[in-house]
């Protein structure tokens, strides 16, 4: 189901402390602000409009360097102000389904959309909400209790909240000037629109004081998942004075033979990605009958795959390549194979190994026939 996001990000975070803006600083490793677009391209938004306080243009595009579908809008001094913008900006018609969040709550997951479109389905708004537990206590104003309110039926509203375009545009525009909305639903319900409540998720806490900082980076690990791909890759060796392997070329009394420039490092590592994600392997992406390929770079095909890990919220942890041949020696290049791969990818060589083994005279590699290359490359996605 195709839907467009809105992200508000434009906050000071005066309460978090000291640090700047909290949607900028890092939580395990990553910018706040950087989780939830990840998360919502992995769900399969469409669109992602992220709105920013004045002045953050720089650390908005530091944060979210790498990942597609989103761009950044200028927001106002108050929250709904911030979404007014960020639904102007969407390219969006009136039955389009929207979805707004606040980048303040890092730890969102694609089943905390699918809840969302799902009870969309029965109504033209849906919020996330988790029903009250604790008992609540009413102030006097002089810091005793005056009473003690039933909570049976009261829920703690969370985002993303999600909408038909059409009638939340609608809902603002009959809302008073003169009021602050708390949240998005309040003006779908003042304006007698029916607002479905979907399972929330106690992880999808609001960060709002230092210490929640703390209970994020805990909870951090649970909102994300790891893969592992392996690929394997063997080329024969033809006439010819040098071979490419993992991006580097060494001169050799043999070239090798392909489609391509047959760079068995990089096309082995390139469907180690690809398997990670679940993306085919690399014959699926790039047709080796396909003449636009003849020759090519294998760093392009490793580049690609790349991409698409992150257009999935994902990164690449690190990578580890074998090469398999009796000759060219490999220990000679194999530290400037390395820097060469975390430049493709986008790493610090310490996360890219590349070994070399041989097999002893045994079989195609053993009789100098050709060479083989394995890889495996671990990812983290969003759960």
């Amino acid at each position: 189901m195709t839907f467009s996001a809105v992200i508000v990000a434009a906050g000071a975070g005066v309460r978090a402390g000291a640090g700047g803006a909290k949607q900028w600083r890092r939580l395990a490793g990553k910018p706040v602000a950087r989780w939830s677009v990840e998360a919502m391209i992995a769900a399969g938004a469409s669109e992602i409009v992220v709105v920013i306080g004045e002045g953050q243009a720089a650390e908005s595009e530091a944060a979210l360097a790498g990942l597609p579908l989103w761009r950044a809008v200028p927001g106002g001094a108050r929250r709904s102000q911030s979404v007014q913008a960020g639904l102007a900006a969407l390219d969006a018609p009136d039955d389009r389904i929207v979805l707004i969040h606040d980048a303040a709550r890092p730890l969102l997951r694609r089943e905390h959309v699918r809840r969302l479109l799902a009870a969309l389905e029965r109504a033209p708004a849906a919020i996330l909400a988790l029903p009250l537990a604790d008992t609540l206590k009413r102030d006097d104003g002089s810091g005793s209790i005056a009473a003690t309110p039933p909570r049976a039926g009261l829920w703690r509203a969370q985002t993303p909240q999600a909408f038909r375009l059409g009638a939340l545009r609608a809902a603002r525009a009959a809302w008073p000037a003169d009021e602050e909305p708390t949240d998005d639903a309040m003006v779908v319900e003042r304006a007698g629109g029916a607002v479905a409540l979907a399972p929330g998720d106690p992880l999808l806490f609001k960060l709002t004081y230092p210490e929640d900082f703390a209970m994020a980076e805990a909870l951090a690990g649970q909102a994300r998942t790891l893969r592992v791909g392996q690929g394997l890759d063997a080329h024969r060796f033809c006439e010819g004075d040098a071979v490419m392997l993992c991006g580097v070329r060494i001169p050799h009394t043999a070239g090798l033979e392909g489609h391509s420039d047959a760079d068995a490092g990089l096309q082995a590592l390139t469907d180690a990605l690809l398997g990670a994600i679940g993306e085919g392997d690399i014959g699926d992406h790039f047709p080796p009958g396909d003449p636009q390929w003849a020759g090519a770079d294998s760093g392009r095909f490793l580049e690609h795959a790349a991409r698409l890990v992150t257009a999935r919220g994902g990164r690449i942890l690190n990578v580890d390549v074998t090469l398999v041949c009796e000759r060219p020696r490999i220990k000679p290049h194999r530290e400037a194979m390395r820097v060469r791969v975390a430049e493709l990818l986008g790493l610090e060589t310490e996360a890219v190994s590349v070994k070399a083994t041989t097999m002893e005279g045994m079989g195609f590699t053993g009789r100098g026939e050709g060479l083989a290359a394995q890889a495996v490359a671990m990812v983290e996605l969003p759960a």
